[in-house]
């Protein structure tokens, strides 16, 4: 099936429509880097030359795109000023809500993938703050921008480009329309194209995966996304730490990254104190964050690690985490 063609009255607007404001222009398709990248979409996965010239030449550059990906909130913010974007009580309100008013369907979800509803509902809740937050940028627009114009991770978003493309055309949806964030993420759990066509789910059997307008499939596909990447059941997530006077290393600083490297009982060699169940040589790591009472040392488990698949950012993970225990207990549930 080829791409959703335009109109030739569509067309001809196109081609005449002028950049709307001074940091936006339409995609050069005769550049090289496009035109290379159209090239490769013919050749290696049987697109139609002039079909996928029409909807690259609908795209546009936006400058804003790059200045936002240049500054994300994780390098930008403490934890301490991260935190409060993202758990406030007009979120955890509107998450106990979504719970209520999903219950069955969440259960559901939750029994046939072991994935438990508060991690759901925290993913969705810092993601999208339960569809209200989806963003204002077309995926076509965002993925093409940092496709060819952002240097920096041109690589990866050349791909997700290429993803989105080649899912617009499985899907049968208009790759001009879906609309995202500023780096391509879509629908309500934020899924870039490579992990729609990955992990995203059909959870009503309707044929279709509505990652936009489908709760069951949202749940459903932020559950498999975690199943994939090997969430284990009933295993705690994260435990607060402090530091005994036995600690010999460097003191530890703030960073935003996870490295598995430890385990329970090295970490409780080297000083570390905290409680968990685990055994002596599940992986840890420890973690460090700059809180509203200064630093906080917290040990990050196979589970954390987990979450950092679906966004690298360690403060993202506590975050979901966080947000999702607390929604529980406000929902009347009885959070893990």
């Amino acid at each position: 099936m080829k791409l959703i063609r335009f109109t030739a009255l569509a067309a001809v607007l196109l081609s005449n429509i002028p950049a709307i404001a001074a940091d936006t222009s339409a995609v050069n398709i005769e550049q090289t880097n496009v035109a290379a990248f159209i090239d490769e979409m013919v050749e290696d996965h049987d697109f139609d030359r002039e079909d996928l010239g029409a909807v690259l030449a609908s795209a546009k550059i936006k400058q804003t795109i790059i200045k936002k990906i240049s500054t994300p909130a994780e390098r930008s913010h403490t934890w301490a000023e991260y935190r409060k974007i993202f758990i406030t009580k007009e979120r955890i309100n509107a998450g106990a809500t979504f719970w209520r008013e999903n219950k069955e369907m969440l259960e559901r979800i939750e029994l046939e993938t072991s994935v438990p509803v508060e991690m759901i509902v925290g993913i969705i809740g810092v993601e999208t703050y339960f569809g209200r937050i989806t963003g204002k940028d077309r995926v076509i627009d965002a993925l093409s921008t940092l496709a060819f114009e952002y240097a920096p991770r041109s690589t990866f978003f050349r791909k997700e480009l290429k993803e989105f493309l080649i899912l617009a055309r499985e899907e049968e949806i208009d790759p001009t329309e879906p609309m995202g964030s500023y780096a391509g993420a879509m629908g309500r759990p934020q899924f870039m194209p490579s992990s729609f066509r990955a992990y995203a789910v059909d959870s009503t059997g309707d044929g279709k995966r509505d990652i936009w307008n489908n709760w069951a499939d949202v749940a459903g596909s932020i559950a498999n996304y975690f199943l994939a990447h090997r969430w284990r059941v009933g295993e705690e997530v994260v435990a607060q730490a402090t530091l005994s006077s036995d600690w010999s290393g460097p003191v530890p600083t703030p960073a935003n990254t996870l490295k598995m490297t430890d385990t329970v009982e090295s970490l409780s060699n080297q000083g570390v104190m905290f409680v968990t169940d685990l055994c002596a040589d599940s992986k840890g790591n420890l973690l460090t964050y700059e809180g509203d009472d200064g630093i906080e040392h917290w040990v990050g488990f196979h589970n954390f690690f987990v979450i950092t698949k679906y966004n690298r950012s360690v403060m993202y993970a506590l975050a979901a985490h966080q947000l999702g225990q607390l929604i529980s207990l406000e929902s009347g549930a009885d959070a893990s």
